[in-house]
């Protein structure tokens, strides 16, 4: 049972009632004031085709408003959702709060209880919501799936997805589908066995699940081999939101790593399908076709990153393709219609396969492989990208994707009993002494892989980033600075310290027909106007 709180103003302003029909969602790119869906669309481009705050103007930015989460310690990490004026967030740990776009005056928040003992990889974070019709969806921390009455906060339904006491937990946002609402889970690091849901909208009942790690007899489950049911704890789990092409009825969604992270003696083979992409029949959650990055992987390196549909020529043709900057350290460029292997090409250094092959299956490097004595890699346990969100600008065809660099930790590999609820890592990970990873944003050419520039940053980041139609590329730093470049070029135009880190994605939207960008930082949201 939820807690609800209306604000004792919220009456003095007028509001449209809340209506954001399935035809609303394939159409977000057509509603540029608005942003009604994780990735502000569908197809995961993260631009804004708002471009009244250009390059020529952008360097007048000012704070418009400042809202102060109520869980002030709490990081913030959520994508806001934008609805004719009013903005949805998420606060830590399961909160949702409805803020008047114009002036960021609160309207109503809504407020669940977590339990104490919720374990989680890194923290009670969320990363934000679903809308479908007049419904806001909410997946919380312990688990939970949450309906709520979007014009007043209430409850209308709460389903239980998995028991957090086994090591489930749930820090993404949702995505609305058709008259589903799609719901990943996060796990990985405790032995879990990764799976991905699907609910009704309307009651909650589940339509239906794809389970990442295969069963005895299901297809793929030849890969999980060894003396023990290695896939019972396999891990894959699907913590990050995926896209949607509706042209082609197929849902796209990211895999995590095996179980254990670090040692793979129990569970010799590829692992299906831990760290893959994978191409889902939105009505029935079955398998059209799968892409796994990183075979029988040992260096954590989750493929949880979100997959960006693009229409481009390649190689004399026009394709449909889903483009990647994975957490190994690989550009992967995928026909998005069959999962064919087009392209890979490396965006950081690496060291943990000596190349791909022509399909792109990579040769392991041997001298890699964690070890009781340690053994040296690149990239680090971060990944040279996580889950912080990409973003494709059109006019330059470039996808904007933050990095991080630095000179390799040394993995550990260790025998780790499964025990549910505890940390299954089957190793460890160091950072030699200094070693001071950075960050990079780098602009790859979506056709060939190749980084036509890049912006660097003093510290290892984990912000998000916005492109919009005025030229412009936005995104933050762990130091709180957050700051607009060039599409074009990445020289940077302007820049605001927040006063905390920033480890969220920025949006875009319009009030009144003046354009905002809005961005988490720490425990406050800041909205810019010119």
């Amino acid at each position: 049972m939820g807690f609800f709180f209306l604000s004792a103003f919220s009456g003095k302003t007028a509001l449209a009632q809340v209506d954001v029909p399935y035809s609303r969602l394939l159409r977000a790119a057509d509603e540029p004031h608005n942003w009604l869906t994780y990735s502000g669309a569908y197809h995961g481009h993260r631009h804004s085709p708002l471009a009244q705050i250009s390059t020529a103007n952008v360097a007048s930015l000012k704070a418009a408003w400042v809202y102060q989460a109520r869980e002030a310690a709490g990081k913030l990490e959520c994508t806001p959702l934008v609805i004719d004026g009013v903005i949805y967030i998420t606060e830590r740990p399961n909160i949702v709060t409805a803020l008047d776009g114009g002036t960021g005056r609160a309207l109503w928040t809504y407020r669940r209880p977590l339990p104490a003992d919720v374990a989680g990889c890194c923290g009670p974070v969320n990363r934000g919501l679903a809308v479908l019709g007049d419904t806001l969806f909410l997946a919380t921390y312990d688990c939970h799936l949450v309906a709520l009455d979007a014009n007043s906060g209430r409850e209308r339904w709460d389903i239980v997805v998995a028991d957090y006491k086994t090591g489930h937990s749930i820090t993404g946002a949702p995505l609305a589908v058709k008259d589903k609402i799609v719901v990943g889970i996060s796990g990985g690091e405790y032995g879990i066995r990764g799976f991905l849901d699907a609910y009704d909208a309307a009651t909650g009942a589940r339509a239906w699940r794809f389970w990442t790690v295969p069963g005895p007899g299901e297809p793929g489950h030849e890969t999980w081999g060894g003396p023990t049911d290695s896939w019972k704890t396999g891990g894959a789990p699907t913590w990050v939101t995926g896209t949607f092409d509706p042209k082609l009825n197929l849902l796209y969604w990211g895999t995590g790593n095996p179980g254990p992270d670090l040692n793979g003696d129990d569970r010799p083979g590829d692992n299906l399908y831990s760290c893959s992409m994978l191409a889902l029949d939105p009505d029935t959650g079955k398998l059209r076709w799968h892409y796994q990055h990183t075979p029988h992987d040992l260096h954590d390196r989750a493929s949880n990153q979100i997959p960006v549909l693009v229409d481009a020529e390649f190689r004399g043709r026009p394709r449909q393709l889903l483009v990647q900057a994975n957490r190994n350290a690989f550009y992967y460029v995928l026909d998005r219609v069959t999962g064919e292997f087009l392209l890979a090409a490396p965006f950081a250094k690496q060291n943990w396969t000596l190349g791909l092959d022509v399909r792109g299956r990579p040769t392991p490097n041997p001298a890699t492989a964690p070890s009781a004595a340690g053994a040296h890699v690149l990239p680090g346990m971060g990944g040279a990208t996580n889950w912080q969100s990409p973003a494709f600008n059109p006019a330059t065809q470039l996808l904007a994707v933050l990095t991080v660099e630095n000179n390799g930790e040394t993995f550990y590999k260790a025998a780790t009993p499964h025990r549910p609820g505890a940390l299954f890592l089957g190793g460890d990970f160091r950072n030699p002494p200094g070693n001071e990873p950075t960050s990079a944003v780098k602009a790859i050419e979506i056709t060939t892989g190749k980084i036509r520039w890049e912006f660097p940053l003093n510290t290892a980041s984990m912000s998000g980033l916005l492109s919009t139609a005025g030229g412009l590329i936005l995104g933050g730093s762990r130091e709180g600075w957050f700051y607009a470049l060039d599409a074009a070029t990445g020289e940077p135009r302007w820049r605001f310290n927040c006063g905390g880190a920033i480890m969220a994605a920025p949006i875009s939207f319009a009030v009144d027909g003046r354009q905002h960008i809005a961005i988490c930082a720490a425990s406050t949201v800041f909205v810019f106007s010119p």
